[in-house]
């Protein structure tokens, strides 16, 4: 009995050594690959920070972000492991997973809560003294979403007829549809469009997923359906041209859109030139409008077409050359006067600070941080003593175009208001 005993405990204190050896690989493969998802993150980080360079202003935003989503979808499935992992080496259950909270931002108050209570399996002390108290909880909150589900509306109209002398029928009038006697509501219809305008999704695609709630419906089906809406939303179009014509100071840009070529089979290179009028950022009480318009090109003719009875004075563009023509174009109201985005301006003097730390350079900057101190603190005293440090005086400097109408896009037309205008201002130079 001794020597097997000996054996038994010889046999455990090996299998527990084994277990130990484990144990120690499992945590250092585990800290290896924790040192890789840091390192993941740091070069998404650097990617994401990339503003300036030949590639990063070259390529498409979006198929930028395409290889991004990708390593975000892989580490995703990395922590998922790591997260198991952990629960195995610590021996903790599915519900305390010992991961450290992460901030996942606060959720708008305007989503309605839908609150569930999970209460433990018994409440009764487990040294017999009976009931337990409850001291608190814990709260967390996760975003749901309902799928969308289709249904039909029906709608009925009760005929009403004397008894005595059936001649008089009353009946309501039926209401006035997008499409007559068809099968759209119109808030289907809208929801086709911001499908199609909004998230690009081709009719082709919507009839799909349309086919999988068991509705089958013909791509040019769901085209005659927007054409409709679209000669019906004519006079709103036309009423927001109307306000953009009488606007003094608008904004204009034109981005590149894939158009489909269906002869050659390929897209081709087509124009959204977009017309904005925003002057809520220096004491404007008019809501923003925004037209957008498409064009084959962006040659000078498009603009000048598309600003055919506009009555305003200010353009803010970018330096591209086609908008110079606007400034000899004959109208009643004179040329256009051509208002040049600072922020264009601005990064050729970051680059060669950052670079070599050139003066000249620096003198520019601080001189254009400058013209930002009175509109940021009115009662201030003149000269400024304007902050270099990045994003101190100017908004932050970035590869990609503004947003039409956007804070930092009409950065210049707000120093414009707050200055007097004289001949001299710099921003009524040449191309930036």
């Amino acid at each position: 009995m001794c020597l097997i005993a000996a054996m038994t405990d010889t046999a455990l204190v090996e299998e527990n050594a084994c277990l130990e050896a484990r144990l120690a690989e499992t945590e250092a493969a585990l800290a290896d690959a924790v040192a890789a998802q840091r390192r993941l993150e740091s070069i998404v980080s650097e990617l994401r920070r990339e503003k300036f360079g030949r590639k990063s202003e070259k390529l498409d935003p979006e198929q930028f972000n395409l290889p991004l989503e990708d390593v975000e979808l892989v580490q995703g499935v990395l922590e998922a492991a790591q997260e198991k992992a952990r629960r195995a080496l610590k021996g903790q259950g599915r519900a305390e997973s010992g991961t450290p909270n992460r901030n996942r931002g606060h959720l708008p108050k305007h989503l309605p809560r839908v609150e569930r209570i999970i209460e433990p399996q018994s409440t009764l002390c487990p040294c017999g003294c009976g009931e337990m108290a409850r001291i608190g909880e814990a709260v967390s909150e996760r975003l749901d979403v309902v799928p969308a589900q289709l249904r039909v509306l029906v709608t009925r109209r009760p005929k009403y007829a004397c008894r005595r002398c059936s001649r008089a029928v009353a009946q309501a009038h039926a209401p006035e549809h997008v499409v007559p006697g068809g099968l759209p509501t119109e808030a289907l219809i809208a929801q086709v469009m911001v499908a199609k305008f909004g998230d690009h999704l081709p009719f082709y695609r919507q009839a799909e997923i349309y086919t999988r709630q068991g509705i089958t419906l013909d791509r040019a089906t769901l085209g005659n359906w927007v054409g409709r809406a679209c000669f019906h939303l004519r006079p709103i179009a036309d009423h927001l041209k109307e306000r953009l014509k009488g606007a003094d100071r608008i904004f204009m840009d034109e981005t590149r859109a894939p158009v489909l070529d269906p002869g050659r089979r390929k897209t081709k290179t087509g124009y959204f030139w977009a017309i904005v009028a925003d002057d809520r950022g220096h004491g404007g009480v008019d809501p923003p409008v925004v037209m957008f318009h498409y064009a084959p090109g962006r040659g000078a003719v498009h603009a000048l077409r598309f600003l055919e009875g506009y009555r305003g004075h200010f353009v803010q563009c970018d330096g591209y050359d086609a908008y110079d023509k606007l400034t000899r174009v004959d109208r009643p109201e004179g040329p256009w006067t051509l208002v040049h985005c600072w922020t264009h301006a601005r990064r050729r003097f970051v680059k060669p600070l950052e670079k070599n730390g050139s003066p000249i350079a620096e003198e520019a900057l601080r001189q254009i941080a400058g013209l930002y101190m009175p509109s940021r603190n009115p009662c201030a005293a003149w000269p400024p003593t304007p902050d270099l440090r990045p994003g101190a005086n100017f908004p932050h400097r970035s590869s990609r175009p503004s947003a039409p109408g956007s804070r930092h896009s009409c950065r210049a037309s707000r120093v414009r208001q707050s200055w007097p205008r004289t001949s001299a201002t710099p921003w009524r130079a040449g191309p930036a």
